[in-house]
């Protein structure tokens, strides 16, 4: 009976959450397909955690926390480090309508480190507070502040000079 009710939790929140996860998971890679894969192996590892363990106390957490650890070792891996790029306009263009704008900040985002990209998903689209993103990359505050502060730094440019 015990076993039933825990399956019937990981199943609602596997329901309830994924695309939360999904959205979470496509800023921080940038592409749809990868943030499917990023999902579906964060879920596996949340459901078989959760199996194993007889009680997580906060899967919210554990989910998120493994989302993460799970991109960042995924950029860890040879064959994601190289980038085909298309060519370059001559001239930069400010974009036209939000779904442009949506596009450059993406694009930007995909820019910084894993690690910067992923303090600044956590911090400011996850709204987690310092404490939580420390604790949830297992890193300290400050180094969470200077990834944050560098992260953001780098959106700014980016964005300022596709606005130039």
């Amino acid at each position: 009976m015990r076993r039933a009710e825990e399956d019937a939790a990981l199943h609602a929140f596997v329901e309830g959450r994924r695309a939360a996860l999904f959205r979470s998971a496509y800023l921080l890679c940038g592409d749809r397909d990868e943030a499917d894969d990023l999902v579906q192996t964060t879920l596996v590892k949340v459901v078989l955690g959760g199996r194993r363990h007889v009680r997580l106390d906060n899967i919210e957490a554990y989910a998120r926390k493994t989302l993460i650890n799970t991109f960042i070792a995924s950029r860890r891996r040879f064959w994601r480090r190289e980038h085909a790029y298309a060519e370059v306009p001559d001239q930069a263009r400010a974009p036209e309508t939000d779904r442009e704008t949506g596009l450059l900040v993406r694009e930007a985002l995909a820019r910084l480190t894993p690690m910067q990209r992923a303090v600044v998903v956590l911090r400011y689209w996850e709204d987690q507070t310092v404490s939580a993103t420390a604790e949830l990359l297992h890193m300290r505050e400050n180094t969470v502040k200077s990834h944050a502060a560098r992260g953001l730094a780098a959106l700014r440019a980016e964005v300022r000079e596709e606005f130039v």
